[in-house]
């Protein structure tokens, strides 16, 4: 299942934790919003980014490989044609969904990912859709 509205509210109920890829200390990026957003409504977020050391109060790991605990979602804020290596690195990781953000998809991404039997949605927006479907982890 790609994208579909099923696949959507399941990573939105069933996870806690967002690991994002690409997560920004720029409020004025999407990078940066989306996943305050996210960490607003009651979502753990764990960056990765190579060149930061904290965002949004969250200690940043340099690469997937670098987080010291199990991936879950891994939420992808990276330019398109970067993403087949991201989907490997995230099933290399044990990552069990991945999320391309609004405006970012890749085959190559989807066939790794689904291969590897990974939940998977791409070009959506996770503050769309959390909207749409009203899943909230808490009261914000």
């Amino acid at each position: 299942m790609t994208g579909t509205d099923e696949t959507i509210e399941r990573i939105l109920r069933e996870y806690d934790t967002i690991t994002v890829v690409g997560a920004s200390a720029d409020p004025a990026k999407a990078a940066n919003d989306v996943p305050a957003y996210m960490q607003h409504h009651g979502w753990r977020i764990i960056p990765v980014n190579p060149r930061a050391d904290e965002i949004l109060g969250e200690r940043v790991h340099r690469s997937l490989a670098e987080v010291p605990e199990q991936v879950g979602l891994v939420d992808v804020f990276r330019p398109s044609e970067q993403t087949p290596e991201i989907a490997r690195q995230a099933v290399a990781a044990g990552a069990t969904a991945l999320w391309l953000q609004l405006g970012i998809r890749s085959a190559e991404a989807r066939e790794i990912a689904e291969s590897a039997g990974l939940l998977y949605v791409e070009d959506r927006c996770l503050i769309i859709e959390q909207r749409r479907t009203g899943i909230t982890r808490r009261s914000a």
